[in-house]
């Protein structure tokens, strides 16, 4: 009775976990959204009241325009790059349109000059860099009749004073990090791989070859996207660490990007795909005796259940940015569970190779079958082994 009422109760705490998450992402996207705002509002102020007092007629919206581009920017990093390569490109469409004003005056061919020397830029530059140096030619091409020199000299002053601000605001006013994000992605691509590691030793213990394989084989595929998906975030969570203010002063370091558990858990996904195609391939496959047996079945499905309790317990084992762990602490745990995962795996696995080297195994016309799946399952917990030694 007890133990009934135990299970009823523990259901409503599984049901509230997912309203939790969802509750914990959108207020972290709102205050997000304030921040974001906060910062435009404060570089788009502060650009105006440095550059209005001597821009032309008082109206700075140049300067105001790259400091939202800047302080828009994805991470600090991407602010300063941007900002390079938006000085540059308006700089050169300045330059071209006091040129052409000069040869051709401010006529429809100069403007026809312009589009056609911004297409034939060559591949050096992006398709966004040619475009914005044809439209700042354009823009520019009108002022350039009346007052050449200072057409050039006061968009470039305001380009290069709203870039700066735009970089400052950035950079002090909470500059953004993606370690979440990235923290998030990974282990999703972990849960993923160990609930289909799971899946499979389910299925394969209660006979289900045939029926799920081709399903199993689906899953993996699917991995990939998941796969660039974490592979984009912590790509963004290392870029977001470099030139970042937070960073010093949390001493933050760059492996609390999960690069070294995203490269084992890559590797992981090849073994995972590569044991869904071979049961897939051998659950079509026509000719008996390539059948795999059922003492094997039921020794390989014990073996990916460890192997998806191992893959889960990886992302877990990881230390938290920024905090040590004390050997009494839930990482500890962590790890101690994915070490007992991948030492009962590798005597599964140890068994198994004896029993094949033996011949003890039913069905040896599908001993190229064993020797594929086993090596899939011995390279997934070599990665996971030799990663978690590092």
């Amino acid at each position: 009775m007890q133990d009934s009422i135990i299970q009823l109760g523990s259901v409503p705490v599984a049901m509230t976990q997912p309203i939790r998450r969802l509750t914990g992402r959108l207020r972290t996207t709102r205050a997000d959204h304030v921040v974001h705002g906060s910062k435009t509002l404060i570089a788009a102020l502060l650009t105006w009241g440095i550059v209005a007092p001597w821009s032309p007629e008082g109206r700075p919206y140049m300067a105001v325009a790259t400091a939202l581009l800047m302080v828009n920017a994805s991470t600090v990093y991407q602010s300063v790059t941007k900002a390079t390569q938006s000085v540059v490109a308006r700089v050169v469409g300045l330059v071209l349109a006091l040129a052409t004003a000069r040869l051709l005056g401010p006529t429809a061919g100069a403007v026809a000059v312009i589009a056609v020397i911004a297409v034939l830029a060559g591949p050096r530059r992006t398709a966004d860099d040619r475009l914005q140096i044809a439209s700042t030619a354009v823009v520019a091409l009108a002022a350039t009749a009346t007052d050449p020199l200072g057409s050039l000299v006061s968009p470039a002053l305001q380009t290069l004073t709203g870039a700066a601000v735009g970089i400052a605001v950035n950079a002090l006013v909470l500059p953004p990090l993606y370690l979440n994000e990235s923290d998030s992605a990974v282990r999703d691509l972990a849960r993923s791989m160990g609930t289909l590691l799971h899946d499979m030793g389910t299925g394969l213990s209660r006979r289900q070859l045939t029926s799920k394989a081709h399903n199993w084989l689906h899953q993996a595929r699917n991995l990939d996207k998941r796969l660039t998906r974490a592979e984009e975030k912590v790509r963004q969570a290392d870029e977001s660490l470099r030139w970042n203010t937070r960073c010093v002063a949390h001493t933050r370091r760059k492996e609390t990007t999960f690069n070294d558990t995203f490269a084992a858990l890559r590797g992981v996904s090849i073994q995972v795909r590569g044991i869904a195609r071979t049961l897939a391939d051998n659950a079509h496959d026509h000719h008996a005796d390539h059948h795999l047996g059922h003492q094997f079945l039921d020794r390989y499905a014990e073996t990916l259940h460890l192997a998806g309790a191992a893959v889960q317990a990886f992302v877990e084992s990881g230390p938290a940015a920024g905090s040590p762990q004390s050997p009494e602490s839930p990482d500890t745990s962590a790890r101690e569970r994915l070490r007992g995962a991948i030492d009962g795996a590798l005597a599964w696995h140890d068994t198994m190779t004896d029993m094949i080297g033996r011949g003890t195994l039913t069905e040896p016309g599908a001993w190229h079958v064993y020797g594929s799946l086993m090596t899939d399952v011995e390279r997934l917990l070599a990665d996971l082994d030799r990663a978690d030694t590092h």
